[in-house]
C-alpha cells in the first residue's frame, strides 16, 4: 500500500507492484467465463485481445482504468490516450468515438469501469465538506487524468472483492466512495463537482443531456430546451458545445442515428421503419446522415455487422 513517500522511485515501484496485482485479478475475471464471476454493482470488467477500428459510443458517467494496453477517445476534435498510468473519466453523456490501440492475445488489454452515479457524488461534496472550485467555466466533460498511487490501491481493493463475493456488500460501497473521494479532490474534480451542484450551468447541462437522451425521438427546439433547463439560448448553447463538443441538434441526431443502428440490428426493422422510430421524417436525410457517422449506407452497414457477429467465436 502506498505509504505516503516522495520519493519518486518508490511512487514508481509501488504503481509497478500493484499494477501488477490488478493485471493478474482482472485477467482472472474478464475471462470468456467472466460471466460466472461475483457481480460488484456499478463495476464492469473488460479484456480485449486485439487492436480495433475507431467505434462510436457513448460514454456514461463513468471513471474507466486500465491494467493493461491503452485506448485512444475522440470527443469531438481533441483526443486522449489513457493506458495503466492514466485514467479516463467522464462526467456527462458524451458520444464519442473509441479505439484499442494497444492489446493482443498474449498481452490483451484489461479494464475495470465504475459508473459514476450523481446522487453520490453530491452526497459525498455534502458529507466530505469538498471546497468548491476556483473555477467555473464549463469545460469538455470527459478527460484522461494521472493514476496516483492511493487511487490505483483502491481500484486494486474493489477488484480484489471479487475473490471474496461476501465481502462486496459492505465493502464495494465503502471503496466506490474513496475512489469518488480520489476524483473528487484531484484534477478532474471540478467537472464532478459543477455537475453535481445544483444550479450550476453543467448541472443545467446534465440535466438537457437527460432530456436528450429520453425524448431523442421528439421534434427539438433549442430555444424550449434552454428554457427548460433556466438558461438563455445562446449561454445554452455555449456550454453544452463546452461540454459534449456538439451542438444539441448534433447530439440529437447521434442519439438516434444508434439507436436507429440498434434497431436494425438487433430488433431487425428496415431502413424506413428505424427511421421514422427515431424521428426521421426523411429517409434520404436519414441514409446520407447514417453514411456520415458510420462510413457506409444503413443496409451495408447491417450486412457487414451481421458478418461479423456471425463470424465471432463468441
Amino acid at each position: 500500500m502506498y505509504t505516503g513517500t516522495n520519493s519518486n522511485v518508490t511512487k514508481t515501484e509501488c504503481l509497478g507492484d500493484r499494477l501488477d496485482t490488478l493485471r493478474q485479478n482482472v485477467a482472472k475475471w474478464a475471462d470468456r467465463s467472466c460471466s460466472l464471476a461475483p457481480k460488484i454493482p456499478g463495476v464492469f470488467l473488460f479484456r480485449r485481445e486485439a487492436v480495433s477500428a475507431p467505434e462510436t459510443v457513448m460514454y456514461e458517467p463513468c471513471v474507466c482504468f486500465l491494467a493493461q494496453g491503452a485506448k485512444r477517445v475522440y470527443p469531438g476534435h481533441r483526443s486522449f490516450v489513457y493506458d495503466s498510468r492514466h485514467f479516463l473519466a467522464a462526467a456527462v453523456n458524451i458520444p464519442t468515438v473509441v479505439q484499442v490501440i494497444e492489446a493482443s492475445p498474449e498481452k490483451p488489454c484489461l479494464g475495470i469501469v465504475l459508473a459514476i452515479d450523481r446522487r453520490e457524488v453530491s452526497q459525498l461534496l455534502l458529507d466530505g465538506k469538498i471546497a468548491a472550485p476556483r473555477s467555473h467555466r464549463a469545460e469538455l466533460g470527459i478527460s484522461a487524468g494521472e493514476v496516483t498511487p492511493k487511487l490505483l490501491d483502491a481500484v486494486c481493493r474493489l477488484v480484489d472483492l471479487y475473490a471474496e463475493p461476501s465481502d462486496i456488500p459492505a465493502l464495494a460501497p465503502m471503496i466506490k466512495r474513496e475512489i469518488l473521494y480520489r476524483l473528487l479532490t484531484g484534477d478532474f474534480g471540478r467537472r464532478l463537482w459543477q455537475v453535481a451542484t445544483a444550479g450550476s450551468q453543467s448541472h443545467q447541462i446534465s440535466e438537457a443531456i437527460h432530456w436528450l437522451k429520453e425524448n431523442f425521438d421528439q421534434r427539438l427546439r433549442v430555444d424550449k430546451l434552454a428554457e427548460r433547463v433556466n438558461m438563455s439560448t445562446s449561454t445554452f448553447h455555449h456550454h453544452f458545445r463546452a461540454m459534449t463538443a456538439r451542438s444539441p441538434l448534433q447530439f440529437q441526431k447521434w442519439l438516434r442515428l444508434n439507436e436507429a443502428r440498434r434497431l436494425m440490428l438487433v430488433e431487425r426493422l428496415g431502413v424506413s421503419d428505424a427511421a421514422f422510430q427515431v424521428g426521421y421524417e426523411s429517409v434520404s436525410q436519414f441514409s446520407r446522415d447514417y453514411s456520415r457517422l458510420f462510413g457506409d449506407a444503413p443496409t451495408r452497414d447491417i450486412a457487414v455487422l451481421r458478418q461479423k457477429i456471425a463470424a465471432s467465436p463468441n
